[in-house]
């Protein structure tokens, strides 16, 4: 649906231009969560938002987004690796939830050409 797009392969490659945004040595702020788990929970909360949009999806498609959501999720975890277990900064917690912003606005054009 979405990650054999060439819009998904330059959403990689902007993460991974981005990469030393993830690196940096910073100490983060007291109780901050993982990188992990901020990705995990914001690409969610999109992923939620997408389907609750598109009601009009049949549940096949929603399986198939889920199953390239959990891609993603790898894809994503593969580029920030050795810092995937740290907890995240300010500017990174940003950048994340901008991040599954636009995974979303990838899978809501490809939603949009699949019901056209």
């Amino acid at each position: 649906m979405v990650t054999d797009k060439p819009a998904y392969d330059q959403l990689i490659d902007y993460l991974t231009t981005s990469k030393s945004l993830f690196l940096n040595t910073t100490p983060p702020p007291e109780g901050m969560p993982t990188i992990e788990t901020l990705i995990e929970e914001e690409v969610s909360e999109q992923i939620i938002a997408l389907c609750t949009q598109h009601q009009e999806l049949e549940t096949n498609h929603r399986a198939i987004i889920i199953r390239e959501v959990d891609g993603i999720v790898y894809d994503i975890e593969q580029v920030l690796a050795e810092c995937w277990q740290r907890p995240a900064t300010e500017e990174q917690a940003k950048f994340i939830h901008e991040f599954a912003g636009l995974i979303k606005n990838i899978f809501d054009s490809a939603i949009a050409e699949l019901l056209d």
